[in-house]
């Protein structure tokens, strides 16, 4: 008699428990998709449409802490002029710039 009342007990609660393991796992997922991915495509949007602005004569800051000026913009590759010295002209990818400041053309 003990056997039969312990079998039909077993049975019954296991239904119940993958429906709230699944719950548990959905929730999870969503919490991740909201902490963590999304803020960082919104981050990722903001970050390409200041480059889509870039244009030459604007002052860039770059992801190595320099500051200089814009002067030709292509594809991928920008070219960034460095300090007073004219002959200081790097070319860098686009994503390592940080920073955009565009020049104010009212005087």
């Amino acid at each position: 008699m003990n056997n039969v009342l312990l079998l039909t007990t077993d049975t019954t609660g296991t239904s119940g428990s993958w429906i709230i393991l699944l719950a548990e796992v959905a929730f999870l997922g969503l919490l991740l998709y909201f902490m963590l991915i999304r803020p960082q495509k919104k981050q990722q949007k903001k970050m390409s449409l200041m480059l889509s602005t870039l244009a030459a004569g604007d002052s860039v800051l770059t992801s190595s802490g320099m500051y200089g000026v814009v002067i030709d913009v292509m594809d991928e590759v920008v070219i960034v002029e460095f300090g007073n010295n004219k002959n200081c002209r790097i070319p860098m990818k686009k994503s390592s710039i940080v920073e955009i400041e565009k020049p104010n053309t009212e005087k």
